[in-house]
């Protein structure tokens, strides 16, 4: 075997059909000989917040745009040109061909075809979606707007968002719009699944994986699961965090200078409490969209436990997904490991129940009366649910900076200080988000490449760009 890679979790919201280089879970599913049936979403999202500030994210970016003006028309300029910058990112983003940051030879190719866009990429890399907003935007209750889109993006502020991953998003739910695959977002895994194996890679299921295998030089050089069997490679793939791949899985080995620099410049974020529901069909208005946020009458409440919910119901676009006459409902909020460590077992499901009865209902007094009584089914995941099935440390969404970031400049690639280990997944550059979370697997895939003899490469280059970058990360 050449490549071993540790899949812990994948979770897609949306699969995007389209064209362009920014459509990498597409290229993913052809890379592997699959293609996948979806519904268009109309409304990526229905905004309700505070001071009765109810936007929705349509498909259309005009239609989009002419509706968030109409709450701030004094603002139209402003929310133009921020939008605009957010624009001129994805589309230099989107005319590139993505591949390793980290690998010379494609950069500087890539540098000399189109000089401009890399310019640009390499000018708001060490900028903040907060930042830039406030360049155009002065009214506080739409910059706390720009606040909860970014909220999506990255589980903070957009003070603290990277302005590249805010871009990345903000655009591309409107450029050819959002799709929704048939038969429920599982799909894509199961499709990916599949084509790899059609392929001729082995994946092995109910494989836990508990140490990294060193050999007497320091390199990675395989696995050890569980039940003992070890599994030997040139090369280790760990998409766990970057807590996980250096705290448990290498325990006991001196963690390399650059993931302390790492532990320094970022926390790990809360995880969440999702509710997953059965309810009849009759208690949604006729016109109801596929994905709510909810923040009731406080902006300051957006970052904190349970302050904001995220409600998803698929078979709004997708009615095979329920038996006929009833729909899926998924919530899920921010919570806290520390909400739910030293507690028995008995008051454990007991603060379960209370916590999703509140939130229902808050949803019955926001958006859907009469939704308790419409409940046939319920179960409730909290941050030991998603620590335990997810199989990352405290339940944790991904990383976010302990202060105001410098962009993207402190987030790490996929080489690590290990030979032979390499990280993908939200703990690597760009970060959270499905795009940025598809970038950098494809990242480390020509990484690996180049390094294994697939690609071309060039050791004395590669050394100077590594150093280049690593001495980069020390200005965050």
């Amino acid at each position: 075997m050449g490549i071993l890679l540790m899949l812990v979790h994948l979770s897609c919201l949306v699969l995007v059909i389209r064209s362009g280089n920014l459509n990498l879970i597409t290229q993913a599913l052809e890379a592997v000989g699959c293609k996948m049936q979806v519904i268009p979403d109309p409304t990526m999202v229905h905004f309700h917040l505070p001071n009765n500030l109810s936007v929705r994210v349509h498909r259309e970016y005009e239609k989009f745009i002419q509706e968030l003006t109409s709450y701030f028309p004094h603002e139209k300029e402003g929310i133009l040109k921020f939008f605009g910058e957010c624009w001129k990112i994805f589309n230099a983003l989107n005319s590139l061909e993505l591949k390793s940051l980290e690998e010379p030879l494609y950069l500087f190719g890539q540098f000399f075809q189109k000089p401009v866009e890399c310019l640009t990429l390499a000018y708001y890399l060490p900028q903040n979606a907060g930042d830039i907003a406030r360049k155009y935007i002065k009214d506080p209750q739409l910059l706390s707007y720009i606040d909860v889109e970014c909220f999506l993006v990255s589980t903070v502020n957009a003070l603290q968002t990277p302005m590249i991953n805010a871009s990345m998003v903000l655009c591309d739910r409107h450029f050819e719009g959002i799709n929704y695959p048939i038969g429920g977002v599982g799909g894509i895994a199961k499709s990916l699944a599949k084509g790899l194996v059609d392929k001729g890679s082995e994946i092995l299921y109910k494989a836990n994986v508990t140490n990294i295998i060193l050999d007497e030089n320091g390199k990675a050089v395989g696995v050890r699961l569980s039940d003992g069997r070890e599994f030997f490679a040139k090369t280790v793939i760990s998409n766990a965090t970057r807590w996980d791949t250096f705290g448990k899985l290498l325990k006991g080995e001196v963690i390399p200078k650059e993931e302390e620099n790492f532990q320094n410049v970022y926390v790990k974020a809360p995880s969440f409490l999702s509710i997953h529901m059965g309810i009849k069909a009759e208690v949604l208005p006729p016109d109801t969209d596929c994905h709510h946020f909810v923040l009731e009458d406080d902006w300051t409440k957006l970052e904190t436990s349970y302050g904001s919910l995220f409600l998803s119901i698929p078979t709004v676009l997708d009615s095979s997904l329920a038996p006929e006459g009833r729909h899926i409902l998924h919530i899920f909020t921010v919570s806290s490991m520390e909400d739910w460590e030293g507690i028995g077992k008995e008051e454990y499901e007991a603060k379960k129940q209370f916590v999703a009865d509140e939130i229902i209902c808050r949803l019955e007094k926001k958006l859907f009366p009469g939704l308790k009584s419409s409940i046939d089914f319920m179960e409730v995941g909290t941050p030991k649910t998603h620590r335990r099935y997810l199989a990352r440390v405290d339940g944790t969404y991904g990383p976010m900076p302990r202060k105001t970031p410098k962009g993207l400049l402190g987030m790490p690639f996929n080489t690590t200080g290990v030979n032979g280990l390499y990280c993908v997944g939200d703990s690597c550059f760009p970060g959270q988000g499905v795009i940025a979370v598809a970038f950098s697997g494809v990242m480390c895939a020509h990484r690996v490449a180049a390094d294994i003899g697939l690609e071309k490469k060039s050791p004395v280059m590669d050394t100077m760009l590594l150093r280049l970058l690593g001495w980069l990360r020390t200005l965050a």
